[in-house]
């Protein structure tokens, strides 16, 4: 049974039942679970996790009779998470998020999709099971043609410890070749192509859900760019496109030998010279702003400041002192592309922090556009938290 505050937010087309807010709950293991008001009346059937916070995550407003109907329900809607990105997938693009989450009401499965090579996250009890991997398995394989090699499951640490999960970080579901399973490869973007190594790197990989921001960007860059916490080289590539000079920033030195890697496979359709500066982001835009280093177009993609609400407070001096520092570095028509991944800062929070940032460099600032993730990471209204990822385009004058 559930607080009145859950199932309002249940019946409004949540999905998420917090632990604070289950009033009875039996002695039960990670699994399916019905799901009630005070009341007594049904609200559907939720994932049991003893570990998480989030104790419920509803997968049907009706009652699921058993594993088998709940298995069989993950299949077709993993089916149906597919064929909306099969569209998605061309001679330009062989990567993608095939799956994500709550906004394809699968909550806690994730999968994303790197030329052959898929890379599955099961981020919750109540899917770490056999069956559940079985099903996932089979059902990846049927649907992504005879391109792909290897589905390869790959846990983020952190999340493994907080939901007690008993898989390795890594492991392999499927390969065409199960005694050398390919665990690495090169995948495109927008007609770039990128180095994907399974065994390392943030997340499941690449970011994807910054794909049509990284067009986006090269279609408002010009002269002299630089892309700060470039990770892989994702926007500088793209930068380099159309710009004079890149120069990409990260504090990860093995991030920036992997973009290394990623300009050399490209740098026969780059214009720019591409440079890589090894060093923290706030420190070096700090001592370059005072130094009067100026840019025609400068990116913005750090990582989540604000991992939870309480981090919200110091995430937005974090955006306030990179927007500012970015604002007095741009020439005048410069163009700033600046970016938040961190869901518990809005979009309105996010707006006012840019235009702080602006008051402070003394600048006159003009939005361009305000965009979000790509299409395979959709947004659903009922669901605030898959809308995550901003990205503002604005004009120095």
């Amino acid at each position: 049974m559930v607080s009145r505050r859950a199932a309002d937010r249940l019946r409004a087309g949540h999905v998420w039942v917090y632990r604070s807010d289950v009033e009875d709950l039996p002695e039960a293991d990670p699994g399916l679970m019905p799901v009630v008001d005070g009341r007594g009346s049904l609200l559907g059937t939720g994932l049991y996790s003893p570990a998480s916070e989030i104790a419920l995550r509803m997968v049907s407003q009706d009652l699921l009779a058993d594993e088998a109907e709940w298995l069989e329900l993950l299949r077709a809607r993993l089916r149906a998470a597919m064929v909306r990105r099969a569209a998605m997938r061309d001679a330009d693009n062989d990567a993608c998020r095939l799956v994500f989450s709550e906004a394809d009401e699968l909550p806690g499965l994730t999968a994303d999709r790197y030329a052959g090579l898929v890379i599955v996250q099961l981020r919750h009890k109540a899917l770490d099971t056999y069956a559940v991997r079985a099903a996932v398995a089979e059902t990846i394989r049927e649907a992504a043609g005879p391109e792909l090699q290897t589905i390869l499951e790959r846990e983020d640490p952190r999340i493994r410890e907080l939901e007690q999960l008993s898989a390795p970080a890594s492991v392999v579901l499927w390969a065409q070749d199960a005694e050398h399973p390919m665990t690495s490869t090169v995948f495109r973007l927008n007609g770039l192509r990128f180095h994907f190594d399974a065994t390392s790197g943030q997340k499941t990989g690449a970011f994807l859900d910054q794909r049509e921001n990284y067009a986006a960007a090269a279609r408002y860059a010009r002269g002299e760019a630089l892309d700060v916490c470039t990770y892989q080289g994702g926007f500088a590539l793209h930068l380099a496109r159309v710009c004079a000079r890149v120069t990409g920033v990260d504090v990860s030195r093995a991030a920036l030998e992997v973009a290394d890697k990623n300009l050399e496979l490209n740098r026969a359709a780059l214009r720019a010279e591409v440079d890589w500066v090894e060093a923290d982001a706030f420190d070096l835009l700090r001592d370059w702003s005072d130094a009067g280093t100026r840019y025609d177009t400068i990116v913005l993609d750090p990582p989540a400041f604000a991992k939870t609400r309480r981090a919200v407070e110091g995430a937005m001096r974090g955006y306030r002192e990179l927007n500012l520092r970015a604002l007095k570095m741009l020439r005048a028509g410069g163009r700033l592309v600046t970016c938040s991944c961190s869901h518990h800062v809005g979009l309105a929070e996010f707006l006012e922090t840019v235009r702080a940032a602006a008051a402070d460099a003394r600048r006159r600032v003009r939005l361009l556009e305000i965009r979000g993730a790509a299409a395979d990471h959709p947004v659903v209204l009922n669901i605030p938290e898959t809308e995550y990822l901003k990205c503002l385009v604005v004009e120095a004058e």
